[in-house]
């Protein structure tokens, strides 16, 4: 194997390689360190072909096989020259794609929605490929491949988040399953800033995913006399059960306030069996905080579920699509106003990165 320096300017990117984001902050301080320590680990890089040419219409002598981002750090750092591994295979185009997703898929810096592109990608590609296949060669689990691709499902709105990390990857899978219309309303309630955290987001797009395509009757009007009575009924037995709940309240708050000392002489013997009573409340209490959460969850999700927004979603798309010339516009659809454009979101502040799964100085 024979490392080699080659000029910057005679090498490109491959135009089909499965990274497309790359955090400007972390390039930098790379750039940084190539400079004060030299790159650790070369790039590697293929022959071209004197008929291939680059994505500007150039026509170059290598292209990258691993080390994209290697090679942009020392773009950044101004550097003329970047140690190299000349690879002679003859790989085909998707087997050299396969490497290069090989290379990064365990990488905190490969986004989620890249690794769902490039799943796809393989298996509309290659013959006979499926799911449980493409995730053993990747040491995937058939479930990780599946989820990834769900996210195909999300807006193009929603997939900028994600890649942002502003959405995590389990709220993401969540609101992949609703319709465009319902993520157009969750993103609309998300940019201001209605949940605390990707734990609020993912009760209420399961939520709101239960409700979609469901018709319940929503409204007292809407049901009838014997409907109506049973939910009455439900209504007073849920509250006045959760009234009582204030009762056990003022007994825990007692208890909370005693002395520990005076407390295990008062259950002397019995200690261990009531701190076992309490474990059980406590898990009991965690439990049913869950279901308020997710009752909470299904009765915010409801309003959007009766307002429809797909109907908006499609009826906005429709307006939005430029008439042909074969087309023209009616006079009543010319007097028609034009739909303003939504303001655009305040997004909540991006969530800290994760920790990094590899070293920042490989690809």
């Amino acid at each position: 194997m024979t490392i080699r320096e080659i000029q910057i300017t005679e090498i490109h990117r491959n135009p089909q390689q499965p990274r497309e984001h790359f955090d400007e902050g972390d390039l930098k301080e790379l750039a940084e360190s190539i400079k004060r320590f030299g790159l650790m680990q070369p790039i590697e890089v293929r022959r071209m072909q004197p008929v291939e040419a680059s994505v500007d219409g150039e026509v170059h002598a290598y292209e990258i096989v691993a080390g994209v981002r290697r090679w942009r750090a020392h773009q950044i750092a101004e550097l003329a020259e970047i140690k190299c591994i000349v690879t002679e295979d003859d790989l085909t185009v998707l087997e050299r794609f396969k490497r290069s997703v090989a290379e990064n898929i365990n990488r905190a810096d490969m986004t989620p929605m890249e690794e769902a592109k490039a799943f796809r990608r393989i298996l509309d590609e290659e013959d006979g490929a499926e799911v449980g296949a493409v995730a053993k060669e990747f040491g995937k689990s058939t479930q990780y491949v599946n989820l990834r691709l769900a996210l195909l499902n999300l807006t193009e709105e929603v997939q900028q988040h994600v890649n942002s990390g502003a959405i995590g990857t389990q709220a993401a899978v969540q609101i992949a399953a609703l319709t465009p219309g319902n993520q157009a309303a969750v993103m609309k309630k998300w940019a201001k800033g209605a949940f605390a955290g990707d734990n609020d987001l993912v009760h209420f797009a399961y939520a709101l995913k239960q409700q979609q395509g469901q018709v319940v009757a929503m409204i007292m009007e809407e049901m009838t006399p014997e409907e109506r009575e049973e939910r009455q009924r439900d209504r007073t037995k849920t509250r006045s059960s959760i009234d009582r709940i204030e009762q056990v309240l003022g007994l825990l708050e007692e208890l909370a306030k005693a002395d520990p000392m005076k407390l295990a002489l008062a259950l002397e013997g019995e200690v261990g069996k009531r701190l076992d009573q309490m474990d059980r409340v406590a898990d009991a209490v965690t439990k049913a905080r869950f279901n308020m959460r997710q009752a909470k969850a299904h009765a915010e999700a409801r309003e959007i579920a009766r307002l429809n927004p797909d109907a908006e979603h499609e009826s906005l798309a429709a307006q939005a699509k430029p008439k042909t010339p074969a087309e023209p516009a009616t006079k009543v659809e010319a007097a028609a106003p034009k739909p303003k454009a939504p303001a655009k979101p305040q997004v909540p502040a991006k969530r800290k990165a994760p920790a990094k799964r590899a070293s920042s100085a490989a690809v």
